[in-house]
Order: C-alpha cells, then sequence, then structure tokens
C-alpha cells in the first residue's frame, strides 16, 4: 500500500469514528440519549432522519434538523460530504470509481455494468424460487473475495426476515468457488428479524456493525415481508407505507454515507386487472419503486433463470440468462445463451 493510500485510509478511519459530541451543541446528556438509539459518530448522526433524532432527544423538529445539519456540515467540512453544489464533471469523476461487487454471474453482471454498485440500493423481486435469496447467498461470497475476483475484501451482514438464511448453502457455494467455506461463514454477520419493528431497529444499528466488522455488503431478505403481514386491510395501508417509506430511506442514506452496497429482495403479487402481459408486480408499491436505485425483475424461465433490468438511472432495459447451481449464481452453456439471444432478437 502507497503512503498516499495509507494516508487516505487513516484520513476515513478518522472520519467513520467521530464521535458526536464533538460538534457544538451537543452536551453529554445529549450524547447519552443519541447513543442509546445507536447514534455514536458523526455518521450515525448523519444518517439518521431529523424525526427521529427529535423522537431520541425529546425536542422539536427544529432543534433535530439542526443537528443533522450540523453533522453533514463537518462532513462537507473534513470532504467526505460533497458540497451542496458541484460541477458534473466532478460527479462523473467519483461516479467511475464506484466499486462493484460480482454476482457470480458474468451476464448477471453486464447487466448491472459490472456487478453491484456501492452507494446505492439494488432490489431484486420476483416469486417464490425465482433465485432472489440464491443472489444474496451468492454475494455473501464474492463480497468477501479480493478486487481481482470481484469482491471487496469486506464482510457480509445478511437481515433474515423470512427464515431463508442457510449457512450450509453459504458453505456449499464457497466450496465449489474454491474458498475456505469457514472463513467465509466467519465474515457474516446474521440478523434475524422478527417483526417490522425489529427489523428498522436492526437497520438503525448498522453502523456500529459497519465499523466493527468491515461490513461491505448489507443484505435484506426480504424488505416487505414483515411490513405485508402486519398491516392488513386498507385501513392500515397508510401507515404500512409510512413506515416503510421510513425504512427504505434508512437503507439509502446507510448505503451513501457508509460507502456499503445494499441488497434488496422483495416479494410480489398478482395484478387481477392485468388481461395482456405479464400479471406479476412487485409489493411495496411507489414507496419501494421510488427509493430502490436499481430494480430487477427475476422470474423462472424452465431450469433457467432471467433478469431483466426494470428501473434505473443509466442502465439499459433488457433481460439475461442466469442459471441457479452449486456455484450459487452462475451463467448457462454458451448454447442456451445463443439461443436465447436469437429468440429475444
Amino acid at each position: 500500500m502507497s503512503k498516499a493510500d495509507e494516508s487516505d485510509q487513516a484520513g476515513k478511519s478518522y472520519i467513520s469514528n467521530l464521535e458526536i459530541d464533538q460538534l457544538e451543541g451537543i452536551g453529554p446528556a445529549t450524547k447519552a440519549k443519541l447513543n442509546d438509539i445507536g447514534i455514536v459518530t458523526v455518521l450515525d448522526l448523519a444518517v439518521k432522519s431529523p424525526s427521529d433524532v427529535a423522537e431520541a432527544v425529546g425536542s422539536d423538529l427544529a432543534r433535530a434538523t439542526e443537528l443533522c445539519n450540523k453533522a453533514r456540515a463537518k462532513l462537507v467540512e473534513l470532504k467526505y460530504f460533497d458540497d451542496d453544489f458541484v460541477s458534473a464533471s466532478e460527479i462523473y469523476r467519483r461516479r467511475k470509481a464506484i466499486e462493484r461487487i460480482s454476482t457470480g454471474s458474468r451476464n448477471l453482471d453486464d447487466l448491472l455494468a459490472g456487478g453491484i454498485e456501492t452507494q446505492a440500493v439494488t432490489e431484486f423481486y420476483g416469486e417464490f424460487g425465482s433465485g432472489k435469496t440464491q443472489i444474496c447467498h451468492t454475494l455473501c461470497v464474492t463480497t468477501q473475495l479480493s478486487n481481482e475476483f470481484g469482491g471487496l475484501n469486506g464482510q457480509v451482514v445478511y437481515v433474515d426476515t423470512e427464515n431463508t438464511f442457510r449457512p450450509e448453502r453459504i458453505a456449499e457455494i464457497a466450496r465449489a468457488r474454491g474458498q475456505n467455506s469457514d472463513e467465509i461463514l466467519n465474515g457474516i454477520v446474521v440478523a434475524k428479524a422478527f417483526n417490522s419493528s425489529h427489523q428498522e431497529l436492526i437497520v438503525g444499528e448498522l453502523g456500529a456493525q459497519i465499523r466493527e466488522h468491515g461490513i461491505r455488503l448489507v443484505v435484506i431478505d426480504s424488505a416487505v415481508a414483515h411490513y405485508r403481514a402486519e398491516f392488513l386491510g386498507r385501513g392500515t395501508l397508510s401507515e404500512r407505507q409510512q413506515r416503510l417509506n421510513r425504512f427504505m430511506h434508512t437503507l439509502v442514506r446507510t448505503a451513501e454515507v457508509y460507502n456499503v452496497a445494499v441488497v434488496a429482495t422483495n416479494q410480489v403479487q398478482s395484478s387481477p386487472d392485468t388481461f395482456f402481459g405479464d400479471p406479476t408486480k412487485a409489493t411495496g408499491g411507489n414507496v419501494v419503486a421510488h427509493t430502490s436505485t436499481y430494480r430487477i425483475y427475476v422470474r423462472k424461465s424452465g431450469k433457467n433463470r432471467v433478469a431483466r433490468m426494470v428501473d434505473s438511472p443509466y442502465h439499459a432495459e433488457r433481460e439475461v440468462v442466469f442459471i441457479l447451481d452449486e456455484k450459487g449464481i452462475d451463467d448457462p452453456s454458451e448454447e442456451v445463451s445463443s439461443s436465447r439471444r436469437r429468440n429475444s432478437s
């Protein structure tokens, strides 16, 4: 590692551990209240919404907004955040340095222009058995690989809301990819969420896990399951969407502030008023659709799986084919891929 890289790493470490009492206006009492809800550093405060801070401190929204703005201003001063107004060329330069995690499939990586991006929320939705959880399990392995093999040399937080996490499958994928299964499993922190409130609490405490374990990928499998089960009927729809909106925005801020990749799976429902085409659509409504940076629809096609880019700021809307095997997510044989391309053209 060069001296410049070492200096940059030291600077990032200093910023990530900068405690909130370094900000003007935060005394011991306020610090203790913020620490109680997992806000320990300035980065943690930047992730939280003013309403969360107001509730924790017991102050009005204006005071909480002021604290959040001070955290953001401090990070701008330390060059961790951009100024309010930045040239497009500068943003383009930084975008080219965005890190990516290989999905394990060249086809799926190509659909994503290189893999799962950091500082973004990537949503995979599809019916049961379409491969969503297998994508997540494979990413748990590939994230821990070195950069030359498509990884980020980092660990993973896996938030399990549907009891679908299987360490046996992780071990199988690791061995099939020539990795030490014990080391891979030790690099995954699993949090089992029992209800939507617990799920929100876990995500609210991600900052401490990211700092402690060097997390580079956060998996939420799935994001909407608990909300869908707990809020039944039209009478609860408004509250459900508000809670879900708050949760999704926390994920977006976490990805951006901590420079991690976030992958969320989503369930589907059938639209009875669809007479032509696929009646399948993602749950969560516009709240999830608008907050996900990239949205990918996965479906079964015989023994293969098809992934389609549904929504993205810059990716083309197209389909690719992948398969599920002992390596988790993989590419089909060249004959199958060629046939699929001919049929779609």
